[in-house]
């Protein structure tokens, strides 16, 4: 595509200008789409041919690149501060809470195990239990049988 079919009359404005003038004077809360920023150039500076579509994206993207305008739900607006808020992507960060009114801030707690009390008195020996107690029931003993050998010879070994 050669420059001499892009350009366009220098009677106009340029191009972000104009783009500029529609979306203030269409005045969308949701934003101005293409078409409706084409139709408003088009009735007020007349027709411009098959390179204004061409223009008018390019522009646009330039702009959109170039953070004049942003690009939300196939609509363009101006960024404002009250505007719409471009988020990062992942989760967004807990708000910070405020430090108390006394002004004084708590040390941060350590890392770890807290150390024991060196004036504690001493905790409670357990009782022990008797081997005979310990024992099920059943008579058998804890925990899985012995493996049993296999038969050599027709004598166990």
């Amino acid at each position: 595509m050669a420059t001499e079919e892009l350009t366009k009359p220098s009677s106009l404005p340029p191009y972000p200008q104009m783009i500029m003038e529609a979306i203030d004077a269409v005045k969308e809360a949701d934003g101005t789409n293409k078409s409706t920023i084409s139709q408003y150039i088009v009735a007020k500076y007349g027709e411009f041919g098959a390179p204004h579509t061409e223009l008018l994206n390019h522009h646009l993207n330039a702009m959109k690149d170039s953070s004049e305008l942003l690009f939300v739900k196939n609509n363009y607006l101006r960024p404002t501060s009250d505007g719409p808020v471009k988020r990062g992507r992942g989760r967004p960060p807990k708000p910070r809470e405020a430090p108390p009114a006394g002004g004084g801030v708590a040390p941060p707690r350590p890392r770890g195990r807290p150390k024991k009390d060196p004036n504690a008195p001493p905790a409670p020996k357990k009782a022990k239990i008797s081997a005979a107690a310990a024992t099920p029931p059943s008579g058998r003993p804890r925990g899985r049988p012995k493996k049993v050998q296999p038969l050599q010879n027709g004598v166990e070994a």
